[in-house]
């Protein structure tokens, strides 16, 4: 019988939380307190709707300052939002359409969870969410039932 010399080390494993495939979170740093996000580990990229659009910049820093409407159709509400430009990107979408985008840091609530995530900015008004979470913001933090909607409130 094979006995390895050293003991074989096990990972600590960080608890992950289960999400539906649809679930209210928020953007407190952008001041958008709910928003509906279709969970989509299809996705790499997060993805949030904003309009209006404009660069500017501060202290030698780019900037961006954009509206979003936080709840699907309504546009009664609306948010101004203000954020460092992390990046700006080619993103590919769903449909093989290639977009320039701006890239964001912010921190994501999700239940009682906080981390920070990018996003890239783009019009999602003729998309069913607001907000796409793509993989690269659940990786080792999220395990998806397909099956479930809006389990962490």
């Amino acid at each position: 019988m094979h006995t390895p010399k050293t003991p074989l080390k096990l990972k600590k494993e960080r608890r992950l939380l289960t999400v539906g495939w649809r679930e209210w979170l928020s953007l407190p740093e952008l001041g958008i307190t709910r928003i509906k996000a279709k969970v989509d580990s299809g996705a790499r990229t997060s993805a949030l709707h904003a309009f209006e659009i404009k660069p500017f910049k501060l202290h030698e820093k780019h900037y961006i300052r954009f509206k979003i409407h936080p709840l699907q159709r309504s546009k009664e509400d609306i948010v101004e939002c203000i954020a460092e430009v992390q990046d700006i990107r080619w993103i590919t979408d769903s449909g093989g359409h290639r977009e320039r985008r701006y890239v964001i840091k912010t921190l994501l609530k999700l239940g009682e969870a906080y981390w920070p995530i990018e996003l890239t900015l783009t019009n999602r008004d003729t998309m069913s969410f607001r907000m796409l979470l793509g993989r690269t913001a659940m990786k080792k933090r999220l395990v998806v039932n397909p099956g479930a909607s809006f389990l962490l409130r």
